[in-house]
């Protein structure tokens, strides 16, 4: 037996607020039959093609610590070092640079409300080195 993951639910205290971040991070988007609100306890945003969801559930107590699971983001057609820049734009924040001499390595980047999660290099990059 196998399992498809329906949602990555990440809880935090302003849902829409995070949704949209992340929707402009990854490019999901809402069910236009069903729109996240600003008032919602809970907002969702899905992949193009269905394959995969974010859930943001609001939650009364902020995060403390590390995130014990976190997601590692690959461009689709930037490098890493200009998906970090766009990235920086949206509102994240860089806690930790592990990019090396040698084009290899990874931005560790928070969001807005402290989630933590990595920017590798693109396929592209992987391909050349």
């Amino acid at each position: 037996m196998t399992v498809r993951i329906r949602h990555i639910t990440v809880d935090c205290a302003k849902c829409y607020d995070l949704s949209l971040f992340w929707s402009a991070l990854t490019g999901f988007r809402e069910n236009p039959d069903d729109p996240n609100l600003p008032e919602h306890t809970e907002a969702v945003i899905e992949a193009p093609d269905g394959s995969a969801a974010m859930l943001f559930v609001q939650v009364p107590e902020g995060k403390a610590g590390k995130n014990r699971i976190h997601l590692d983001l690959q461009p689709t057609d930037a490098t890493r070092d200009e998906e970090v820049q766009r990235i920086l734009g949206l509102g994240a924040t860089v806690v930790g640079d592990f990019r090396k001499d040698d084009g290899s390595g990874w931005v560790t980047m928070a969001d807005p409300e402290g989630n933590e999660f990595c920017v590798e290099r693109s396929a592209a990059e992987r391909a050349a080195s």
